[in-house]
């Protein structure tokens, strides 16, 4: 019995000692990466409030905020080539250096046209600078403790996109400050990058799209990752325009995207571990339904008081944040082992195709409506995949509890971050890198 307890005592050690190596080993590129999430979440809510402020037509905002997730899959698709011919830190540098001028070009020339151009190559830039951060902290995960790495990740990810919509109020949005602020943090990331002793991963995945296996696995998690990215892209874009228009001021809107976030978070734990207790389906459409109800309270009492609208905000975040996740491990419910990866990758890439048409339509409807036309649009596309997981409820057996994979709060930076997940140890991706590496890859549209 004792000497059970030394043994345990010693494996705890041997445990700690080896996470605490690995977290000394990521801990510039951990930094790097609150750094691009912190301006990255900036320049989004930055964006949408100037160019509101500027006179921005709602069609014009819609169009500007989208090619943003139009430049994203581009990047997913096409940074890994830009890695393999000439190297992770030259291409982190390349990206950087482009995504930091366009910061400040925007404060430049003010025009919609314009602005949405340098937004598709920011979201190019962005896509690629994660890819390659996302692969390096893999290249150093073990599957002993990936699990950790990636709460650790999550952490960084909540906590600097949230930092980066309090920075909102540091200036007025219609001075230049805020977007030196944005090129700042962009050319600051290269800092660590460039200094650190940690070698270079072997490669950066292609993220791929095959909509024919995607729906094969799971049809409730294509047609819901895709829902959840038209709601949730239209409101991370077009949000800060909705608090504006119904009278608020700058600093309102950084705590209304402050206060979904800090919702979205809170919530991952207790909605993940109820979808891990029953049928997952289950799950999804209650959590949809109140996701669309938060919706309509927003629109209908956001406008009443500074309180209902920073707590509409939390509970629409508390109920849409967590639906991704949900529906990408309903998907790995039913995905063969090995698919992990390219599943949830795949997965992904819808949500993105999504977030394309959700702050294109979200105006459409706003225009039609008034500003509250926001959240209806969004409780509209909640019940609708509430709807659809009705649907197949009846039309497929829920898996028993040993098929069943875990939930896991995931960050939607870009698809490398599930090669670090749990449930996806690295060699489960080497049949994918011997299709990346032996065929081209398919290209990623909408119809990521």
């Amino acid at each position: 019995m004792a000497a059970a307890a030394m043994a345990f005592d010693r494996t705890r050690r041997e445990d700690k000692t080896n996470m605490r190596e690995a977290l000394i080993t990521i801990a510039a590129l951990l930094f790097a990466a609150a750094i691009l999430l912190a301006g990255n979440g900036l320049q989004a809510t930055l964006l949408s409030v100037r160019a509101n402020i500027d006179g921005f037509t709602l069609t014009q905002i819609g169009f500007l905020m989208s090619s943003y997730y139009v430049g994203f899959i581009a990047g997913c698709r096409y940074a890994p080539r830009m890695v393999a011919r000439v190297g992770h830190i030259r291409t982190f540098t390349a990206l950087a250096s482009v995504a930091s001028a366009v910061a400040l070009v925007h404060a430049l020339i003010v025009d919609p046209a314009f602005w949405s151009v340098l937004r598709l190559i920011s979201g190019f830039c962005f896509a690629g600078l994660h890819m390659i951060v996302e692969s390096w902290i893999n290249e150093k995960a073990t599957n002993e403790n990936r699990g950790r790495v990636l709460s650790i990740y999550r952490i960084v990810d909540l906590a600097a996109v949230t930092l980066g919509q309090l920075l909102l109020i540091v200036a007025s949005p219609t001075q230049f400050a805020l977007f030196a602020i944005t090129s700042i943090l962009i050319s600051i990331s290269l800092v660590p990058v460039a200094l650190t002793t940690s070698m270079a991963p072997a490669r950066v995945h292609v993220a791929k799209l095959n909509l024919n296996k995607l729906f094969s696995v799971s049809p409730l998690a294509s047609v819901g990752c895709f829902c959840v990215g038209a709601a949730n892209g239209a409101f991370w874009s077009i949000g800060p325009v909705f608090v504006q228009q119904i009278g608020y001021d700058v600093a309102t809107v950084a705590t209304f995207m402050s206060a979904a976030i800090v919702g979205g978070a809170v919530s991952q734990w207790p909605v993940g571990l109820l979808s891990d207790k029953m049928d997952r389906r289950i799950v999804i459409i209650s959590v949809s339904i109140l996701a669309a109800a938060s919706g309509f309270f927003l629109a209908e009492a956001a406008a009443i008081s500074h309180s209902a609208l920073l707590a509409g905000a939390a509970f629409f975040g508390f109920f849409a944040m967590p639906l991704f996740g949900l529906n990408a491990a309903h998907a790995n419910d039913h995905a063969e082992e090995g698919e992990f990866v390219a599943v949830s990758g795949g997965l992904f890439l819808l949500y993105g195709a999504g977030a394309i048409l959700g702050p294109v339509l979200g105006p459409v409807f706003m225009g039609i409506g008034g500003p509250a036309a926001l959240f209806r649009y969004t409780g509209g596309v909640h019940c609708l995949l509430a709807g659809f997981g009705l649907y197949r409820m009846l039309r497929r057996a829920s898996p028993t509890a040993a098929e069943k994979s875990d939930y896991v709060p995931i960050p939607r930076t870009t698809p490398g971050v599930f090669e670090f997940d749990p449930r996806s140890p690295a060699e489960a991706e080497e049949e994918n890198e011997a299709d990346n590496s032996d065929a081209p890859p398919v290209a990623a549209s909408p119809g990521n």
